[in-house]
C-alpha cells in the first residue's frame, strides 16, 4: 500500500508588505530607544494605511532624541500623516517587571529542524528564499507562497507590485531551476493581474499580524504573542527568541531531527512556570539555561538596538544570536 502525499504550505510577505512596514517601524521606535537607553521600556503598536500611520502604546526610557515621526516616514515614505500617542509603562505592571519578573504572561514555542540549514521547514525556507529572490529585482510590496508535496514543490504562487506578469513568471521559472523534479509546478502568477497600487497606498497595516510568517510556518504551532515594538522585559518575544535558542542547541548536541520547546511564564514572577523540551518525540525538561527575563537579556545580547532587522524576513534562521 502506497504511502499517502504529505502536502505543506507556507507564505512569505516582503518589506514592503503594510503588515511588515508597521513592524519595522515598532521595532526602528525601539532600537532609537535603546541607542540611547539600553533599559527602556518599550511597547509599541502601530497601524498604517491610506495616508496615515498611528503610533501608539508605552515607553519609559531615558532617550531625548527619538523621533517618531522621522522614523516612521523613513520606513513608509514622506507622504504619509503621522499621529503618536504614547504613555508611560503602567506603574502596576512597572512593579513586576522592576524586580525582575516577566512583563505578561504567556506561553512561548521554540523550534528547530534539520531539514534546512537554517534549522528551519522546508516550506518556510522556499517561500522566503523565492521573496528576497523577487524583492531584489521589484523592491515593493509583494507575497510568495509555495506548496510541497513531501519534499517536492509541485505549486507556487507570487503577487508582486510593478511586477508584469511574464517577467515575474520568468523570474519565479529562474528561481525554480535547482530545485526542479520530474513533476510539472503548477504555477499562479500574479493571479488577480498586475497591479501597482502596493503597501500602505493599497491596504492597511498593523503590528503583530504576520505571526506565523515571523516563526516557523502554520505546520507548528507558536504561543500566540507578537515580537515587534517589545523590550526584552516582554517574554512573548525575548522568551520567544531564548526558547528558538535552546530548541537549536539541543537539536545540535543530540542529533536530533527536530526539536519543540515549551516555556510559560506569569507577570510580575521571574521563573518560568514550564520548561519543555521534545526532542524526536521525547519529552524532558530544559536544564542549563539562566530562563529569567534578565538572564535571558543577558545571554542573547537583547539590550542593543538589533531589531528593525528582524521585522523584514522573520525572527528565525538568519543568524541572530538565538538562531
Amino acid at each position: 500500500m502506497s504511502a499517502v502525499p504529505q502536502y505543506r504550505t507556507a507564505e512569505s510577505v516582503s518589506p514592503k508588505h503594510p503588515d511588515k512596514l508597521c513592524d519595522q517601524i515598532s521595532d526602528a521606535i525601539l532600537d532609537a530607544h535603546l541607542e540611547e537607553d539600553p533599559a527602556a521600556r518599550v511597547a509599541v503598536d502601530v497601524a498604517g494605511g491610506h495616508g496615515y500611520v498611528f503610533v501608539t502604546g508605552e515607553v519609559t526610557s531615558r532617550a531625548t532624541h527619538v523621533n517618531v515621526g522621522a522614523i516612521v516616514r523613513r520606513i513608509a515614505g514622506d507622504n504619509v500623516t503621522v499621529y503618536e500617542h504614547v504613555t508611560k509603562q503602567s506603574s502596576e505592571i512597572a512593579q513586576g517587571v522592576d524586580t525582575g519578573g516577566a512583563g505578561d504572561q504567556g506561553i512561548m514555542i521554540g523550534y528547530a529542524t534539520n531539514e534546512t540549514p537554517e534549522l528551519l521547514p522546508l516550506e518556510v525556507v522556499l517561500s522566503r528564499r523565492l521573496n528576497e529572490h523577487l524583492y531584489k529585482i521589484w523592491p515593493h510590496d509583494g507575497k510568495t507562497q509555495v506548496t510541497l508535496r513531501d519534499d517536492s514543490i509541485v505549486s507556487v504562487v507570487a503577487s508582486f507590485q510593478h511586477a508584469p506578469q511574464k517577467e515575474l513568471e520568468t523570474a519565479v521559472l529562474t528561481w525554480l531551476e535547482p530545485y526542479a523534479t520530474d513533476e510539472k509546478v503548477v504555477l499562479h502568477i500574479n493571479p488577480s493581474g498586475d497591479w501597482d497600487q502596493g503597501g500602505f497606498d493599497a491596504d492597511a497595516g498593523l503590528t503583530g499580524r504576520k505571526l506565523i510568517v515571523d516563526n516557523y510556518g502554520p505546520r507548528i504551532s507558536i504561543g500566540g504573542g507578537a515580537f515587534s515594538g517589545k523590550d526584552a522585559s516582554k517574554v512573548d518575544r525575548s522568551a520567544a527568541y531564548m526558547a528558538r535558542k535552546i530548541a537549536v542547541d539541543y537539536l545540535r548536541q543530540r542529533q536530533a531531527k527536530e526539536v519543540f520547546v515549551r516555556l510559560a511564564y506569569a507577570i510580575g514572577v521571574a521563573e518560568p512556570l514550564e520548561t519543555s523540551v521534545i526532542i524526536d518525540g521525547v519529552h524532558e525538561t530544559v536544564k542549563g539555561y539562566d530562563l529569567t527575563p534578565r538572564g535571558i537579556a543577558k545571554q542573547l545580547d537583547l539590550l542593543r538596538p538589533q531589531f528593525e532587522q528582524t521585522a523584514k524576513y522573520g525572527h528565525f534562521g538568519h543568524g541572530f544570536t538565538w538562531d
